[in-house]
């Protein structure tokens, strides 16, 4: 069977801007991968690149297969890269059977990327806590009423569920955090950051964890 690509179709996808304003030598990293990524991160922000803390998140389902979907990082400090959601979630229950995973940042019009592979572990509760109490109340209502990637018979349906839930807390100012929502830390041993470059011979460094919890940096070819 031949496949059908319309013009313009076929000509997006054979445009290419070619990289290389930009370089990343091993002289312009951070001494570990936090300090750098918080550097990077600071700068998308400042380029105005659309939410730099969206990561794309790989996880692998307690059936053995992949699975992807986009989060927000919440906190990162030496400690790793927090996110939150619904734990008996696809996610959740996937992290929770098991940690590894990957996540990548893709700061698309910086021509850079990030790319981490770790594991994850649930927060402190207390970790938590804070930070559900911070989320604005429409926030916190809805992880009361969403029972997260299970299947609802409509729209409606989920909309009278929020006005349940709304109603469950309307005589408190405090909506307290549901037992199965919380956070995950994403701890790191690997971090590669990757640099655009002309005629696609980008730059590709990456950080290794040593077993004395030192980093070793090395170029990858692209």
């Amino acid at each position: 069977m031949t496949a059908y690509e319309p013009p313009a179709l076929d000509a997006a996808l054979r445009t290419h801007t070619d990289y290389g304003v930009e370089k990343l030598d091993e002289g312009d990293l951070a001494s570990d991968p936090i300090s750098q990524f918080v550097a990077w991160l600071a700068e998308a922000g400042e380029r105005q690149v659309y939410e730099p803390n969206a990561m794309v998140l790989a996880t692998i389902d307690p059936d053995g297969a992949p699975s992807i979907r986009t989060v927000l990082l919440r906190a990162v400090d030496d400690r790793g890269f927090a996110f939150y959601t619904d734990y008996s979630s696809r996610k959740g229950r996937a992290l929770l059977a098991n940690p590894a995973v990957a996540a990548v940042f893709p700061w698309y019009t910086l021509h850079r990327q990030v790319k981490i592979f770790g594991v994850a572990h649930p927060v402190d509760a207390a970790d938590s806590d804070a930070y559900f109490a911070g989320r604005p109340r429409g926030a916190q209502i809805a992880a009361w009423a969403s029972d997260q990637s299970q299947p609802i018979a409509s729209r409606a349906a989920l909309e009278q569920k929020v006005l349940d839930a709304d109603a469950q807390f309307s005589a408190s100012d405090d909506v307290a955090r549901p037992e199965r929502w919380g956070g995950f830390r994403l701890v790191p041993h690997r971090v590669e950051f990757w640099q655009g470059r002309t005629s696609r011979l980008h730059d590709r460094l990456i950080y290794q964890r040593e077993a004395n919890s030192t980093w070793r940096v090395e170029r990858l070819q692209p």
